[in-house]
């Protein structure tokens, strides 16, 4: 019998990410918010949604609860973003 075993010290292996564009201009963007189910999640979205739309006239235009903290985001929902949001902001509360 044979056992993959996982070594905590080893160094994680180098990746290459590309990173979003950019917005040239911040003002008046949809915003997108998910809430994950945690304690204090939702208010504190909520707030710095309300900042981003005093500071540059931005909206919420979708907000999505997920099931559970350990739970993805539903696959209905990311469709729905990429409709009506340009760029989405996802919660964690405690």
């Amino acid at each position: 019998m044979s056992m993959d075993l996982f070594d905590p010290t080893a160094r994680p292996a180098a990746r290459t990410t590309t990173l979003a564009p950019r917005p040239a201009d911040l003002t008046a963007l949809r915003i997108g918010l998910v809430e994950n189910r945690k304690f204090n999640a939702e208010p504190i979205l909520q707030r710095l949604a309300r900042h981003l739309g005093q500071r540059h006239g931005m909206t919420v235009t979708h907000l999505d609860r997920k099931r559970s903290p350990s739970h993805e985001v539903a696959e209905t929902a990311i469709e729905t973003f990429k409709r009506r949001v340009d760029f989405v902001v996802s919660g964690i509360g405690d």
